[in-house]
């Protein structure tokens, strides 16, 4: 199924500084402010090539993607990336905690190369849609530098853990380690031994991989591999970097991401008109909406929370067979009953008349969503969908809304990145 391999990634040198000021979350979910908060930590902090900034006197606004492939092959020149001397698979272990509890977590991947393959052949399974406008972006960056500079995240089966076990259990050459701001702890460890590495490439190539975060990135890879035509055996376009994660680990964490509409087409009060016919409106403190739908939840009902300038409420679906049954459409009885699809399709498209996404906004924080909801916004809360339900709804060839899903946390980048030009 899969075709994995080692590759030999580009890390940094202790020339280019500490790991902290040199790493950076991925360019996705960096604002503006927060890009430029980076890249005054290190001249040689990787979001310099994962989001290259523009010039006022750039000719055009493809210049930035440019910057970004020279500032790559000064840093090989100088020594700042050194590519590691022979192929390696990547442990990476991150042990954290989720946010807003004491629970602590530790997830463990192996980033490899992977070979890219269209949906179509059920080897790389999608679950959510994705924006085109993104896609043209990491595609020009893709073009410009020949290298994948952050790794996306996947998830394979492996009911008894066995390659999870393999995986823990392979001897590796170094640790490299790192704590990210938001207190996550990193360790990444090369394992280069080539009987270690090809039992793992064995593992895992019977395996369907699920994409768990990085659709844009591994779709505009498709693309980048498809413009250079028919080749023979096997090429470096044909990769990409992936981190690939056991469905079984017991650190593999989804967290939910809410929803906040800036400009609602009508009023707070005929807003709660509509959904009172569906679901029971039950006020409530804004400050724990986000645990009464959990608990909801996890007493079978389905909940969203809605915080409102000066109220908050919880909804509890009156009869969710109901709900359920207003999605229009041929999708399969598992994409329609997702909270997700019932919160687009249903309460903000029939019942409160919002149209398209652009008036949407996105955050993992309930305290940030209720906060926004202060200043004349409404939040909606909901839970997270689960592995499960991913795998099923990606099995059956379907895609979730754009944001359903949340991996927590995310893949810091600048630990290691590759170069088609090490293909070996």
């Amino acid at each position: 199924m899969a075709t994995i391999r080692p590759f030999r990634g580009l890390r940094y040198t202790a020339h280019a500084g500490s790991l902290g000021q040199l790493t950076a979350p991925p360019y996705d979910v960096l604002s503006p402010s927060q890009r430029d908060e980076y890249a005054a930590r290190s001249p040689f902090n990787v979001v310099y090539l994962t989001l290259p900034e523009s010039q006022p006197d750039d000719r055009s606004k493809y210049v930035k993607y440019a910057r970004s492939a020279a500032r790559l092959a000064e840093w090989r020149r100088e020594q700042v990336l050194r590519p590691e001397p022979e192929p390696a698979f990547y442990r990476y272990a991150q042990r954290f905690r989720i946010p807003g509890t004491p629970d602590s977590f530790e997830r463990t991947a192996v980033i490899a190369l992977i070979k890219t393959e269209p949906y179509e052949k059920g080897v790389v399974l999608p679950h959510e849609q994705t924006f085109p406008k993104h896609k043209e972006d990491r595609l020009r960056i893709l073009e410009a530098t020949r290298a994948h500079l952050e790794c996306i995240f996947g998830l394979y089966e492996d009911p008894n853990r066995e390659i999870l076990s393999a995986i823990a259990a392979a001897p590796a050459s170094m640790k490299i380690e790192t704590d990210s701001d938001e207190g996550v702890h990193h360790c990444l460890e090369p394992i280069t031994d080539s009987e270690q590495t090809q039992r793992l490439a064995d593992l895992l190539e019977d395996r369907k991989v699920w994409i768990a975060d990085g659709h844009h990135r591994y779709e505009t890879a498709c693309s980048f591999r498809e413009a250079i035509g028919p080749r023979e055996g096997l090429v470096p376009e044909d990769f990409m970097m992936m981190a690939l994660s056991s469905m079984s680990d017991p650190g593999l964490v989804l967290l939910p991401t809410h929803r906040v509409v800036q400009r609602m087409p009508i009023s707070p009060e005929a807003m709660l008109g509509r959904l009172e016919p569906y679901f029971e409106l039950r006020p409530a403190d804004p400050a724990s909406l986000m645990a009464e739908i959990e608990s909801a939840k996890a007493k079978g009902s389905m909940a969203f929370g809605l915080a409102l300038p000066g109220q908050a409420f919880v909804l509890t679906a009156k009869d969710p067979a109901v709900l359920i049954g207003m999605v229009p459409g041929n999708q399969s009885g598992a994409l329609k009953s997702l909270d997700v699809t019932i919160l687009h399709s249903v309460i903000f498209e029939q019942l409160l008349g919002l149209q398209g996404l652009d008036a949407i906004a996105y955050t993992r924080d309930a305290a940030e969503a209720v906060s926004m909801a202060r200043e004349g916004a409404a939040a909606f809360l909901m839970n997270p969908p689960s592995v499960e339900d991913m795998r099923t709804i990606a099995l059956g060839g379907e895609k979730m809304p754009q944001k359903s899903t949340y991996y927590y946390p995310k893949i810091l980048s600048g630990l290691v990145i590759w170069s088609l030009n090490d293909f070996v």
